[in-house]
């Protein structure tokens, strides 16, 4: 879209020009409205919880600009002639419930017959104006904290190949399926400077936009990032999607990787994501403050994985 014309407005507080994860519109000095939208094709076999990750995905990008879900709508799109029509129903189902299970109300939708089964949702939420997370504003000597492991693309594309353990598969659709709610409750009152969540372009991809957005330089130190055990082990075999690649060829002019660290988890860092966690930089002491919190609201896979170390134009150093 960058050949087209942008417009701006007083009351636009993320729009277009600053590409984050959410648009924001403040319409009183207390309050401004967060939407989003997101929808994409089954990545499992079960479609009530192909509904659930797909909506669990949407809601997230309400979470990372610090806000509250309110309304959905639901974007799905039907192979009519070839698919049964159970199937849709439990699609439609697994996402109500998980908007419900977000506190929010799901209120209508738009369908079209389509070759290809796909299915997402339209959130709205709001957020006080002065309380916006973008993915701007991270500041040398934050530490950034990842609250999902990596690992669900790679798993995906072995489901794919049917080379996927039934335990693998549980996991991934555990950590998909799970509402990034209580991460980001977590962040209330904290100095908190930047926010985005992972998905498709990988922990590596929306790291760099955060570098870029806030003109700093992030180190990433792999052996700390949280991992699903059987992602490491699909990647080993070479079962890298090709959105993962992809990311890591966009990164590699702003990417630099230390040679103790392996290709193995060069590629889980560039992993395309689905519903991943919440990358968020925090300013010390407030990051063993907000582990806590996290640990306390069950959120045990977050962990730190780097800092911001310098200034700069939107560089990663990934250390050992």
């Amino acid at each position: 879209m960058k050949s087209l014309p942008f417009h701006t407005h007083p009351d636009l507080l993320v729009g277009l020009e600053q590409a984050d994860d959410a648009g924001v519109y403040r319409l009183s000095p207390e309050l401004a409205l967060i939407q989003t939208v997101d929808f994409f094709t089954p990545i499992v076999n079960d479609p009530y919880k192909f509904g659930q990750i797909a909506a669990a995905n949407a809601l997230s990008d309400v979470y990372a600009m610090g806000g509250r879900p309110l309304t959905a709508l639901n974007i799905a799109c039907f192979p009519l002639r070839t698919t049964p029509p159970e199937v849709l129903k439990d699609i439609l189902r697994g996402g109500m419930d998980k908007v419900h299970e977000a506190g929010a109300l799901l209120v209508g939708g738009h369908s079209v017959e389509d070759p290809e089964l796909k299915y997402g949702l339209a959130v709205t939420g709001v957020v006080h104006p002065d309380k916006v997370f973008t993915k701007a504003g991270a500041q040398v000597g934050d530490v950034l904290i990842l609250t999902k492991p990596l690992g669900t693309g790679i798993i995906a594309t072995a489901l794919k190949g049917r080379l996927a353990s039934k335990e693998a598969e549980a996991a991934a659709i555990e950590v998909m399926s799970r509402l990034n709610r209580a991460a980001a409750e977590a962040l209330e009152r904290l100095l908190v400077h930047a926010v985005t969540d992972i998905t498709g372009f990988g922990l590596l991809g929306h790291g760099m936009e955060m570098a870029a957005a806030s003109k700093v330089e992030l180190t990433i130190y792999a052996s700390r990032a949280p991992v699903l055990s059987w992602a490491r082990e699909y990647a080993a075999m070479g079962l890298i999607p090709g959105g993962s690649k992809a990311n890591l060829r966009f990164c590699e002019k702003h990417l630099h990787v230390d040679p103790g660290v392996s290709p193995v988890d060069v590629d889980l860092l560039s992993d395309a994501q689905t519903s991943g966690g919440l990358l968020i930089a925090v300013a010390p002491p407030h990051d063993e403050i907000l582990l806590t919190r996290l640990r306390n609201a069950g959120v045990m896979d977050a962990a730190p994985i780097g800092e911001v170390t310098d200034t700069g134009k939107g560089r990663i150093r990934v250390e050992p």
